[in-house]
């Protein structure tokens, strides 16, 4: 069991500065420690961090607001182990090469939102084989049932047996689905890490790492902290067609990557709320450009002010869309310049990835060497 840390306010450095000003109170996220909430704090030391993301393909708007906004913050003050897990994407296993290509994508996306290899650590899933040594482990101290619970895994399954959009073809769920939720406990243990920060989707695996890091520290050895989950500024970001998740499977999303055009197309078409009049009043609520509006632009003044003539006397969808496909590529344009330097030497983007995952197996192997002693594994010492 660890000690409770103490806290002070985040500090934000020259990396984060630039986007200081988009977060409404200077905090990095929510904390979630058990059942309380609080503002999430940089202690006095550096803790460490584990966070990732599954290659897919390119990320979204969805994604940056839920998660990448927030890293960027939190690289300088903290160890941090940014993760590609490659292991948990069995529903592609039919199209390697995209996965392949994914963590491509994923490394330039993350190059391109400002992470730096230089403060934090690139990690490939695949290429630290401790990750899948202690899944084994751990899974003896999980009942089944805990998994069945975990209502994420339940839903994601779900979308795989029953899929709604009628466009993707229903499969058998793999036996994978069930060691994912061990093996993204055993990705938060494996560093050892002391936050983690999540989408709000993801708070029952967290919980679920919890309760693991509990069991194998009271049945064992008392050697992992029990990690909290930091939720971004944005928990979740509806997709362009008013779902309430964005998500690559449904095609409603926005990416990163995507060109000036490209945007303005994207928001050319995306839902705005139940059918009315450009000078009906309507609810701020039923139209997720809004949603969009108070995410990503700076000036909180014309949002409100857009918002309260909206409900008294009418704005255009028109007048939302052009507002918000300026403030997207304004957002967008550095990014975008970003990941064109690093598109043209690739070299570098390897290099990021392969000393990055060098340094995370290092710290795999000093916990692994810690998880065989607390088991007596070592049979031929």
């Amino acid at each position: 069991m660890t000690s409770e840390p103490s806290v002070t306010r985040v500090g934000i450095n020259a990396i984060g500065r630039r986007h200081q000003e988009r977060s409404r109170d200077g905090d990095t996220g929510i904390l979630i420690e058990g059942t309380s909430v609080r503002t999430a704090n940089v202690t006095s030391e550096r803790k460490r961090i584990l966070t990732g993301i599954r290659p897919t393909g390119p990320l979204h708007l969805g994604h940056y607001a839920g998660a990448l906004e927030n890293w960027v913050k939190l690289q300088s003050e903290y160890d941090c182990y940014f993760l590609i897990a490659d292991y948990q994407v069995s529903e592609y296993a039919h199209d390697l090469a995209r996965v392949r290509n994914a963590v491509w994508e994923v490394t330039l996306d993350w190059l391109a939102a400002g992470l730096d290899p230089d403060s934090g650590s690139f990690v490939v899933e695949s290429l630290v084989p401790e990750h899948a040594e202690l899944t084994t482990w751990l899974a003896w101290v999980l009942p089944v049932g805990m998994l069945e619970r975990n209502p994420t895994l339940k839903a994601e399954m779900e979308a795989l047996e029953y899929p709604t959009d009628g466009k993707t073809k229903e499969k058998a769920v793999p036996v994978a689905f069930y060691i994912y939720p061990v093996m993204q406990v055993a990705n938060i243990l494996l560093p050892r890490a002391n936050l983690v920060p999540v989408g709000a989707d993801q708070l029952p695996h967290i919980e679920l790492a919890r309760e693991t890091a509990r069991r194998f520290n009271r049945a064992f050895k008392p050697i992992f902290p029990e990690p909290e989950a930091l939720v971004g500024r944005v928990p979740r970001l509806v997709g362009t067609d008013g779902n309430a998740k964005m998500s690559k499977s449904r095609g409603n999303t926005i990416d990163l990557k995507d060109s000036a055009e490209t945007v303005a197309k994207k928001v050319r078409t995306m839902y705005g709320g139940p059918p009315r009049r450009a000078t009906e009043p309507g609810k701020v609520e039923e139209n997720p450009i809004f949603a969009y509006l108070e995410a990503f632009d700076r000036d909180t003044a014309r949002v409100r002010d857009l918002k309260e003539h909206y409900e008294r006397k009418g704005v255009s969808n028109k007048e939302l869309r052009n507002r918000l496909t300026s403030v997207l590529n304004e957002l967008l344009e550095p990014m975008r310049q970003r990941r064109a330097k690093y598109e043209g030497n690739m070299p570098l983007v390897r290099e990021a990835l392969e000393h990055g995952t060098g340094r995370g197996r290092a710290i795999a192997k000093e916990t692994m060497a810690m998880v065989r002693d607390a088991l007596n594994l070592n049979y031929l010492r």
